[in-house]
């Protein structure tokens, strides 16, 4: 789930034009795409932006709102040509340096769930009944187009873009894609939350065209909220367990009702900041990651927190109700299954170059680990590891699916052992 933005729009400098920007702002921020119905976002995204219309931005922070080669992003009827430049995969080096960027922004601006919030939304597109890439959608950079921007759902993610583009800039060997699910999982993680199993290498669309149609994420109020969630989340391959897990991230965030049509426009959670008072957290400390949404979901004791009727599901469907009262009680099984849950979103749909992805600091998010493989005397590299990795998936193995075993092939095995044991002892 989403939460709804719950920042001021921010405006560049007069000197400064945009190449037809809409940040959507001034729309009514649904959820979802929807015409008629607020819709819930599928992230945690709303937090409060300590940002303002007099911030200021240095050109490079805005060469993503302009034409540009290099930055085909929110280039309004832009068409797939040499004008856009898209990096293949992302380089290692630049994605460490990059995460250390994305810190830093998080620690002066207190954009968590916004951040949050824009990794969900470009990944939570995905149709697994859609083999082609990238007409299934995912996580594919595809969300920095006006085109998708101006999707309902998506409704003040521009200015998640216009925080994170000079990093962007800075770091050229880095998708957009890439940069999308790196800023949420690590927005996860500064909060105090999980650490997400993360790889990258995801390869960017390159124009407005491949962007997905609207109406792919979930609604906030629809009139069956279980069933909603079901038909949404299990179009993108996932299940009960994880639809709840993922959920737990509206711990983070606020919602506006201006901008949403859901929530109060204050409350003494929100009315001090951080960032532009106002709106309605799901949880006191609302950039604080953390199981407390779950408890209070369960015991609705203070009005000052925020219950969609897709937050009450949780606690009404009989299957959704078994994983959240599982996390009300357990904050590490909550923290386990949501980086799970999270890593897996954020692989959706994504082509990654190379197959096997880029694994940083050694972390590969995966129960299977070349290093097992190594002689004892010295660990493999980096690299050696990926090639492994990649080939133990290329026969068939994942890290949640271990190889199965040729059982007829084990039989015939058998056998010859026997035959040889039985040639040896008669001799």
């Amino acid at each position: 789930m989403v939460q709804y933005l719950s920042h001021r729009t921010i405006s560049p400098p007069k000197s400064q034009p945009m190449a037809s920007l809409s940040s959507g702002a001034a729309t009514t921020p649904r959820l979802l795409p929807s015409a008629s119905r607020v819709r819930l976002p599928i992230s945690s995204a709303c937090s409060s932006l300590s940002l303002s219309s007099s911030s200021s931005y240095s050109p490079s922070s805005l060469k993503c709102l302009r034409l540009s080669p290099l930055s085909p992003l929110i280039c309004k009827d832009q068409k797939r040509s040499s004008m856009s430049t898209v990096a293949a995969a992302s380089d290692a080096a630049q994605l460490k340096s990059a995460r250390e960027d994305i810190k830093e922004l998080l620690k002066s601006k207190f954009c968590h769930p916004i951040l949050v919030r824009l990794g969900w939304h470009d990944a939570g597109t995905y149709n697994k009944s859609i083999e082609e890439w990238p007409k299934r959608g995912g996580a594919n950079g595809s969300l920095r187009f006006e085109i998708e921007l101006k999707h309902a759902a998506n409704a003040g993610l521009v200015d998640a873009l216009k925080l994170i583009q000079p990093i962007k800039d800075k770091y050229s060997g880095v998708t957009y894609a890439d940069l999308f699910q790196m800023a949420s999982a690590t927005a996860i993680e500064e909060a105090g939350g999980s650490k997400i199993p993360m790889k990258y290498g995801r390869v960017d669309v390159s124009a407005p065209d491949e962007c997905p149609e609207e109406g792919r994420l979930p609604d906030a109020g629809p009139p069956k909220p279980a069933d909603h969630l079901r038909e949404v989340f299990y179009r993108m391959g996932l299940n009960d367990k994880e639809i709840v897990a993922l959920s737990g991230a509206h711990t983070l965030g606020r919602s506006r009702p201006e901008r949403s049509g859901w929530g109060k426009p204050e409350t003494k959670y929100t009315k001090n900041g951080p960032g532009a008072p106002g709106g309605q957290s799901w949880t006191a400390e609302w950039l604080k990651f953390d199981n407390s949404y779950f408890k209070d979901i369960k015991e609705r004791k203070d009005g000052d927190l925020l219950v969609l009727p897709t937050d009450a599901a949780l606690f009404e469907d009989p299957s959704f109700k078994v994983y959240a009262e599982k996390y009300a009680e357990d904050k590490e099984a909550f923290f386990k299954d949501y980086a799970e849950a999270h890593a897996k979103l954020s692989n959706l749909g994504a082509k990654f170059d190379p197959p096997e992805g880029i694994v940083l600091d050694g972390v590969a998010g995966e129960k299977f680990v070349a290093a097992k493989y190594s002689s004892g005397k010295r660990d493999l590299s980096e690299t050696m590891k990926q090639k492994i990795r990649a080939e133990y998936e290329a026969v068939g193995g994942t890290p949640d699916k271990p190889l199965q075993s040729n059982y007829f092939l084990n039989i015939i095995i058998v056998i010859g052992v026997l035959a040889l044991l039985t040639s040896l002892l008669g001799n």
